[in-house]
């Protein structure tokens, strides 16, 4: 069975940085592309960025891009967001989601992915 277990979310500062990690198990990560996506309060899910299976490239949202990295060890099985230069903007529930099959290919849309974590809440605000 496939999980996906977020976790590093929370309360900052402005300004401030935070990195959230996605564990992932039941299925070999190596052969994944992982995205992150994002949902604040009243609003759809975004995507917030994702990263190729050999972590070779990474696309981002505008919205993030020169703030947020994404990397990955999947020795670890485990894929980071890190997040700096944090906006109360970027306030959210944060998940991240693989496709149903191996992939390299990262897409923006939800529906490009079957398996999602259950989410970790960060809070931008002073």
């Amino acid at each position: 069975q496939v999980q996906l277990v977020e976790s590093g979310g929370g309360l900052v500062q402005p300004g401030g940085s935070l990195r959230l990690s996605c564990a992932a198990s039941g299925i070999t990560l190596d052969s994944y592309i992982i995205a992150w996506f994002r949902q604040a309060p009243g609003k759809e899910r975004e995507f917030v960025g994702g990263i190729s299976r050999s972590g070779g490239y990474t696309y981002y949202a505008d919205s993030v891009k020169g703030r947020f990295t994404i990397s990955r060890d999947d020795a670890k099985s485990t894929v980071y967001l890190q997040m700096n230069s944090l906006k109360p903007e970027d306030t959210a529930v944060y998940y991240c989601a693989a496709p149903l099959y191996s992939s390299d290919v990262v897409v923006a849309g939800t529906s490009g992915y079957d398996y999602w974590g259950q989410g970790t809440q960060v809070t931008v605000s002073s």
